[in-house]
């Protein structure tokens, strides 16, 4: 008997669902866009195109005159940053005095107004201290002060007759003249103990084009000025990072620290102060940032005088670029800046790197699980 087979419903075969174009996910993209498209603009126009041009101005022999992105302005390629390192010449020595001042300058502003910021955010953290509102508006006041005010007065504070000089009068000490001397600091110490003239092994050669005993001359008299201008002005700002993170320390751990019968310093130097790393690295971070870049003071208190001797990279760039009408020199100067700025922040985040964790190796050299 013939059976009737009835055959089944053809079907296909399943294959990936269809990925879906559009929707509320694509929408809030859109939409994300569109939020962030102005300050990308705004960015793109005032920051990224002057950044793009002021490079090719550094390869330019541009003298200020007409446009720089015409035909008639020379290309020079390379050769602005080469006078800065290897021809000899006053490029070249100049850069590298302003940057072996500034080298002082960072050596001595970043850990001092570190740790001064530090030991005033302990302080008016103290629960025992009154008037805490008054001490840390006192302690701020200097950094939102104008540093033109500031660097006005301080003039008037450091002159031949000024109040600072006075007062090392009344302690029986002759005051130098403070924006006139340019001997190093480091110098006028060996003079002390007799080292008046400087050995021939430190002044027969060097790199860069200056002499080793230029090298370690140590901060000027003038530039020492500049420093405590800085150091006070800059430690208020840095001292209420400290404060807001001193404030969420638990206190639970300083508690627990006392009952198992550490000290005080114990209980800051394994308690507190680790605790304190991302905020320290901030500070350091933004100090070094700053100080590399310090400007104003030099223009209005000594312009890189005496005998260049507070002259730093970023007036360099100034000086070179809108009185000397090098505008090509100028910019390439600035974006070495640019460049050591961003060497010294990597180096020193890598320093400063939490060696507790984990380390992240690269990803080539990660090992995949047996088994997977």
């Amino acid at each position: 008997m013939a059976t009737d087979t009835l055959a089944a419903p053809g079907t296909a075969p399943a294959g990936p669902p269809r990925r879906r174009t559009g929707g509320i996910r694509s929408n809030e993209n859109v939409a994300g866009w569109l939020f962030v498209a102005p300050v990308i603009l705004i960015l793109g126009l005032f920051m990224l195109l002057p950044i793009l041009m002021a490079l090719w101005v550094s390869l330019t022999g541009w003298n200020g005159q007409g446009s720089p992105f015409t035909g008639d302005v020379p290309f020079v390629g390379g050769d602005n940053y080469s006078r800065l390192f290897t021809e000899d010449g006053l490029a070249r020595r100049d850069f590298m005095t302003a940057i072996r001042n500034n080298i002082y300058y960072v050596g001595i502003v970043v850990p001092v107004q570190t740790v001064l910021a530090l030991g005033l955010a302990l302080v008016v953290n103290n629960r025992l201290l009154k008037g805490k509102g008054f001490f840390r508006s006192a302690f701020y006041f200097p950094s939102v002060t104008s540093s033109v005010a500031i660097s006005v007065v301080f003039l008037f504070l450091f002159a031949n007759s000024g109040a600072v000089n006075r007062l090392l009068g009344l302690l029986g000490m002759d005051g130098p003249e403070w924006f006139a001397d340019g001997r190093g600091v480091l110098h006028l110490l060996l003079g002390a103990f007799g080292v008046d003239s400087p050995p021939a092994a430190l002044t027969s050669g060097g790199p860069f084009g200056l002499t080793w005993w230029d090298w370690l001359s140590g901060p000027s008299v003038a530039m020492t000025s500049i420093i405590c201008l800085v150091i006070w002005t800059t430690s208020g700002t840095f001292m209420l990072m400290y404060l807001a993170a001193l404030q969420n320390v638990p206190v639970a751990l300083d508690e627990a620290g006392m009952l198992d019968g550490a000290s005080r310093w114990q209980r800051f130097r394994y308690v507190t102060l680790p605790l304190l790393k991302p905020t320290t690295f901030l500070v350091v971070t933004l100090g070094l940032i700053g100080s590399w870049q310090v400007f104003d003071q030099v223009y209005v208190m000594s312009q890189g005088d005496p005998a260049k001797t507070t002259l730093t990279p970023a007036y360099l760039s100034y000086r070179t670029a809108f009185r000397d009408f090098d505008y090509g020199s100028g910019a390439a100067i600035s974006f070495v800046l640019f460049l050591i700025i961003i060497v010294l922040t990597l180096f020193q985040r890598r320093l400063m790197a939490d060696r507790d964790g984990p380390r992240r190796g690269r990803w080539w050299r990660r090992r995949v699980p047996e088994g997977s």
